[in-house]
């Protein structure tokens, strides 16, 4: 489902990634973990095509992404990728249905409001449709966030650092509905993060050590 080959990224002069190869098969799960400053945010940011690397492709659903150019690239991963950000982004001048409705439409796809009542009554905030970010705790904020990256049924959802800054508790819900939103319609997920937390959830694993030293494994046994 995404494939990356001979990816290599420098700001500058530096080099911050370097990544022979690395994939996950449609309906899987993988989980790239590494300190910060590892290149983990980079390689998200990469494998949704908001940033283009300096050399390798990225294959996403058959498309190599890296050969897509300006709106092309925009309208490619508003209707295949889902992507739940560090920073949450909410615009705080549209209520969370809004929200989710722009996701709709900068994606070029009909706003659904079946599928919005779907969502959020899925993740637990249908009663906060039209409450404003600023009203919201920071749990309603991450799961508003999940609901918009996931209500184009994305064939890839990425999430980044989704529950390094919460208890073990709301880590696990947090994970959970990931999870869950995935398995739903079959997508692929991809979780960047520090949080050792969640290692044992997830199978495929990569390693991101330094930009020159990476190694992904399947570890057996785990869920």
């Amino acid at each position: 489902m995404i494939e990356l080959r001979g990816i290599e990224h420098r700001y500058e002069k530096d080099l911050v990634l370097s990544l022979p190869h690395f994939s996950v098969e449609s309906g899987g799960h993988a989980l790239v973990l590494g300190l910060s400053g590892s290149g983990k945010s980079t390689l998200l940011h990469i494998m949704g095509g908001v940033l283009r690397p300096t050399t390798g492709s990225v294959t996403v659903a058959g498309v190599d992404m890296t050969s897509l150019k300006g709106q092309q690239i925009d309208r490619f991963r508003g209707q295949h990728i889902g992507i739940v950000f560090q920073q949450m982004h909410l615009l705080g001048s549209l209520t969370v249905e809004e929200n989710i409705r722009l996701a709709s439409y900068l994606a070029g796809k009909a706003q659904d409001a079946g599928r919005i009542r779907e969502v959020l009554t899925d993740l637990d905030l249908l009663d906060k449709a039209n409450a404003y970010p600023n009203t919201l705790s920071q749990g309603q904020k991450q799961r508003a966030c999940i609901a918009r990256a996931v209500i184009n049924k994305p064939e890839l959802i990425l999430a980044d650092e989704p529950t390094s800054s919460l208890d073990d508790v709301r880590s696990e819900n947090v994970l959970q509905l990931l999870i869950k939103q995935a398995e739903s319609y079959g997508a692929t997920l991809v979780i960047a993060t520090h949080d050792q937390r969640i290692k044992p959830h997830f199978n495929n694993q990569l390693l991101l050590d330094d930009p020159v030293n990476t190694t992904q494994s399947a570890l057996e046994g785990a869920v």
